[in-house]
């Protein structure tokens, strides 16, 4: 009966070792290529690949964040103001977390739209 318990005990380990998540990781890159390192993460507790972007500009200038992690909990986020945005993104497969460019090209658009439209405010004021 002993050997028996061993026994499901090793298998129920290895089964936890075999289902572990597998995430993209790093913090606060300015590429999404420097965020491709895969790794594993704590089984039984890490239940979510969580990525995390973060974007602002005015003009010609430009600033990006990508942070990738294994998360515990992890809460989808997408806001958008007319100078910067933010996005947390959570998928539960492994390496699913593959891209952080989305929230980047979004944000690029609606930023070249506001300055798009405050030029054309900017020119019917002074008409």
């Amino acid at each position: 009966m002993e050997s028996a318990q061993v026994l499901v005990l090793v298998i129920t380990l290895c089964i936890g070792t075999a289902y572990s998540l597998s995430c993209y990781t790093c913090t606060s890159q300015s590429s999404n290529s420097n965020c491709m390192t895969a790794v594993n993460c704590t089984a039984g507790t890490d239940s979510y690949c969580k990525t995390s972007v973060s974007a602002a500009g005015i003009g010609s200038v430009s600033f990006t964040s990508i942070t990738k992690e294994c998360a515990s909990a992890c809460t989808a986020v997408n806001m958008d103001l007319s100078v910067a945005s933010t996005s947390v993104s959570c998928c539960n497969t492994n390496l699913c977390n593959t891209s952080g460019a989305s929230s980047v090209k979004s944000s690029s658009g609606i930023l070249a739209l506001s300055v798009g439209l405050f030029l054309a405010l900017l020119g019917k004021s002074s008409l």
